[in-house]
């Protein structure tokens, strides 16, 4: 990493000259003060206090955190649709984008330090976990940043609407007759909270209650994990009807689960899911799920970053909730006696 010598010996000027030049003395000249706070930039310099780096104009460019800590992977659909939106609405306003990692050569560094020593204008937060003392702090620095499923004060959030998406879905299931209906939910974050209370909602506004093993916490985008636990529910002595799990992938995992204990979807037990993925609808019953504007969903977290980065005192750091698609599919079946 830069020190105040090598930008010195760059500028070729003293040490103290680096220092004042930085720290915005006026007795240094305009053009050598710009000079200087130019090289600091390119050589990467990271002041000692932690202070954002120096900049002497915008980057355009945009630093996307999307952690290694998980293995949804870049190909994951849900992702890969929202960060292909970003990078095109971004590309438009004349921003690149660069994804934030741990390692710089051989150095381990931070997230906030990759973001200060790129310089980034921005930063976008496609998935993460928020509880993480280095995202916290990136979210707390001073950079403009926006973030996808997750509500923050210093951050403006991107969502679908989780409450009305769980609550369209829920009802769409009792009106085909079910009562006995299942949620596997992820682990408990704002987005699940709001699914949850969509789902109990809509079963309470019907009278219907809901067993204490009927709510079951999965894990989001595993369909191995969410197999063993459909089977778990399969095995109960009273079990359910139907089974929502927490996304497409899950779903697909509930299926097979369903499956390989013999059954068959629809005809002995229903299925439904949640994001509207491609594959979901291109199998065979296809999937009744919620579809979620993926593309919006990133133009937008790139409308409100940029604007967030161009005008940060015009641009207000609120949520911005887009709407969802009840997606009406064939794993759903329709029961006439409604004492099944």
């Amino acid at each position: 990493m830069a020190t105040i010598k090598d930008i010195a010996k760059k500028c070729r000027v003293s040490t103290s000259t680096v220092s004042k030049a930085l720290n915005g003395y006026r007795d240094i000249g305009a053009e050598k003060r710009e000079e200087i706070k130019k090289a600091a930039v390119e050589l990467g310099y990271l002041p000692p206090d932690g202070r954002r780096a120096i900049k002497s104009k915008k980057t355009y460019n945009i630093g996307v955190l999307f952690s290694t800590l998980f293995d949804y992977g870049l190909r994951n659909e849900y992702f890969a649709h929202i960060l292909a939106s970003f990078k095109e609405k971004a590309a438009l306003k004349g921003y690149d984008i660069t994804f934030i990692e741990h390692n710089m050569g051989k150095r381990r560094m931070s997230y906030l330090e990759h973001c200060r020593y790129r310089n980034f204008d921005g930063v976008f937060i496609v998935c993460a976990d928020f509880a993480q003392t280095q995202v916290i702090e990136l979210v707390n620095s001073p950079y403009p940043v926006v973030t996808v499923d997750q509500v923050s004060n210093e951050a403006i959030s991107i969502l679908s609407d989780n409450y009305d998406g769980m609550k369209q879905l829920t009802q769409y299931i009792i009106d085909c007759g079910h009562k006995r209906i299942a949620y596997i939910h992820g682990n408990i974050s704002s987005v699940t909270h709001n699914r949850l209370v969509g789902f109990h909602n809509a079963m309470k506004e019907n009278g219907l209650t809901i067993p204490e093993e009927y709510l079951v916490e999965g894990i989001y985008r595993n369909s191995e994990a969410c197999e063993e636990l459909a089977k778990d529910l399969l095995k109960l002595p009273v079990p359910p009807t139907c089974i929502i799990a927490p996304d497409d992938y899950a779903a697909l995992g509930v299926m097979n689960g369903i499956r390989k204990l013999g059954f068959k979807v629809p005809e002995d037990i229903s299925v439904a899911g949640y994001d509207g993925i491609s594959v979901s609808q291109a199998i065979e019953p296809r999937l009744t799920t919620v579809k979620q504007d993926t593309d919006k969903i990133g133009s937008e977290a790139a409308k409100q970053l940029v604007s967030l980065i161009e005008s940060p005192m015009t641009t207000s750091l609120d949520s911005v909730c887009l709407g969802v698609e009840l997606i009406e599919g064939g794993t759903v079946k329709k029961i006439i006696d409604w004492k099944a």
